[in-house]
């Protein structure tokens, strides 16, 4: 928002990619969806027999009914941050030299758009878990042993990719190479 002509085309990239993203994952979701939504309809019962735990017919109902929640979910997450992120890419575009504004509305206006973006962010985060959380579900069907070491194995990933420790320092000790303000824990968002 400060430069356009330097920094605008690359914020309107970046959020297109973004956009193209989450449509990506969005459409992944509710095809799987469909697909879940005919086997499920299929009416033809097999039971499998490697599985250890239940095999009945109610059981892998609600198996699959809840795989398919997690995927209608992940949908509508997705379907959340292709909203914000294209609003965010309109706001970007706002000139502020047609509106007599101050110092401080020009703050809270780049405040806002900063604002919505990191929601679009935290929106695809969330989708994006909830294809992770399908995973250790998909692996319901095959008993609960598959599913336990599936959702060990999830938690440990989970940790890794949304804790982010070294983080500020990373950010603090390239802000001061390049003497732009400083970020504390608390200003970087984590998605």
């Amino acid at each position: 928002m400060q430069d356009t002509s330097k920094n605008g085309i690359l914020a309107v990239q970046t959020l297109r990619n973004n956009i193209m993203a989450s449509t990506v994952l969005a459409s992944t979701a509710i095809m799987l969806s469909s697909i879940i939504t005919v086997w499920m309809s299929g009416g033809a019962y097999r039971p499998v027999t490697m599985v250890y735990g239940d095999n009945s017919q109610l059981g892998l109902s609600i198996k699959t009914f809840s795989i398919l929640v997690c995927f209608l979910g992940a949908f509508l997450l997705n379907v959340q941050s292709i909203r914000y992120y294209s609003h965010a890419s309109m706001l970007i575009n706002v000139p502020n030299y047609m509106r007599e504004m101050g110092p401080t509305d020009l703050e809270s206006s780049a405040e806002y758009v900063w604002r919505t973006v990191n929601r679009g962010s935290y929106f695809w985060s969330l989708g994006l878990h909830a294809y992770y959380i399908s995973f250790p579900l998909f692996l319901w069907i095959f008993g609960p042993i598959p599913m336990f070491l599936a959702c060990v194995v999830l938690v440990f990933l989970l940790y890794f990719l949304d804790m982010a420790s070294d983080l500020g320092s990373v950010c603090s000790s390239n802000a001061q190479k390049e003497g732009h303000r400083e970020y504390s824990k608390a200003d970087v968002v984590v998605v």
